[in-house]
């Protein structure tokens, strides 16, 4: 199944796109808006949404001559397996380790510590809490 392939950086860009709006775009309707100054070709872009409809990202449905795709998993899911990845790969499965290395980064400002924190009592919370 695609849980297996990872998604390259154009191809994330591709796949917001696509959930950006929503439906089922065409080729050309991502190419607009995800390169509205002619970045990329529209074979290009095709290529890349062929290629993920391939690994099982995208469904494709043709309607008269126009490819229409739609995404398998929605952002949150991919999202999720995505971190996860990255948590079990690069932080040898530790969340924590995580969370200390992201606070490490450069640049991290007050107001995102604030957020950061109010983020982990809403989750301390809901985990508190239990399911309703």
């Amino acid at each position: 199944m695609a849980g297996q392939d990872k998604l390259t950086p154009v191809e994330w860009e591709i796949m917001e796109t696509v959930w950006a709006l929503g439906g089922g775009p065409s080729v050309r309707e991502v190419l607009e808006r995800a390169f509205p100054n002619g970045e990329k070709a529209y074979t290009t872009v095709q290529t890349i949404m062929n290629t993920l409809e391939r690994k099982g990202f995208l469904e494709r449905k043709k309607t008269g001559m126009v490819n229409f795709y739609t995404p398998v998993r929605s952002r949150d899911e991919m999202e999720r397996e995505e971190m996860s990845s990255i948590v079990s790969r690069i932080f040898g499965g530790s969340k924590p380790a995580l969370a200390s290395s992201l606070l490490s980064l450069e640049g991290l400002e007050l107001e995102e510590i604030e957020q950061i924190k109010e983020i982990l009592a809403r989750r301390e919370k809901e985990l508190k809490e239990g399911p309703e």
